[in-house]
């Protein structure tokens, strides 16, 4: 991240009888303009909201290398996180050798009308010893931010979902002086090297963990998978990130 964090389409017929049809046919069109234009906006149908809005999906971004889109607060950050495909599917692998370096995807979104944050990950290697509640081996295979401004110098708050291996799911962590708060969303290596869906209430969720009233604008999103602490590695894939209305 940089230093402001670094955000849709026939001639059989007599002219006489051609002009009957044309006025029959368009008549109850021109009445049907008329009685639209008279009802109130507010009482006109409205068109389908989207149910989701793509995030990231990689699919535009160069496989093989860092996605352009997305940002890392130092350099060697983009040598953890590269675009792969597998079949027809592409997404974010991350493969930490002792770092603890975030990507982050700048976004804004309306999160009233789209509260639910939605991705996939999957993760392939803990970091050896790991244990998110303590401070020396605070390292993890997976991790999502959801991210909003808050302070040029101490940074945005985040709500931070991970997947621990030891720490039990539902498990309720701050770190960073309490501008982010963590929750486990899984827990174990059952999952490893499968691909799992998440759908998570970050409004709610915001809300609730930084005991505030109003719904903020999101700044984007962030990932993390880290080894620093540890002195290990870790490796894990992300993709498909959608915000959604339920």
């Amino acid at each position: 991240m940089n230093d402001r964090f670094q955000e849709r389409i026939e001639r059989d017929v007599s002219e006489p009888a051609r002009a009957s049809v044309g006025r029959i046919a368009f008549a109850p069109l021109l009445v049907c303009l008329l009685l639209f234009l008279l009802v109130p906006a507010t009482h006109r149908p409205r068109a389908q909201t989207a149910e989701c809005l793509t995030i990231a999906d990689f699919a535009s971004n160069e496989v093989g290398a860092f996605p352009s889109d997305w940002r890392v607060r130092k350099n060697e950050g983009k040598a953890v996180y590269v675009v792969r495909a597998e079949a027809e599917k592409r997404f974010l692998a991350a493969e930490s050798r002792g770092l603890g370096i975030q990507a982050a995807n700048e976004r804004e979104w309306d999160l009233n009308a789209y509260p639910v944050l939605a991705w996939s990950w999957r993760p392939r290697e803990f970091p050896r010893g790991s244990d998110e509640r303590d401070p020396s081996t605070n390292d993890s295979a997976l991790a999502v931010y959801l991210l909003v401004p808050y302070s040029r110098v101490r940074g945005p708050k985040a709500l931070k979902y991970i997947w621990s291996e030891k720490v039990p799911v539902g498990t309720q962590l701050t770190s960073n002086m309490g501008l982010t708060q963590v929750r486990v969303l899984r827990s174990g290596t059952a999952g490893r090297g499968e691909w799992t869906e998440e759908r998570v209430n970050v409004r709610n969720d915001f809300k609730q963990r930084f005991e505030e009233s109003a719904t903020p604008t999101p700044a984007g999103i962030a990932v993390l998978t880290d080894s620093d602490d540890t002195k290990s590695s870790a490796a894990g894939d992300y993709a498909n990130f959608r915000a959604c209305r339920f």
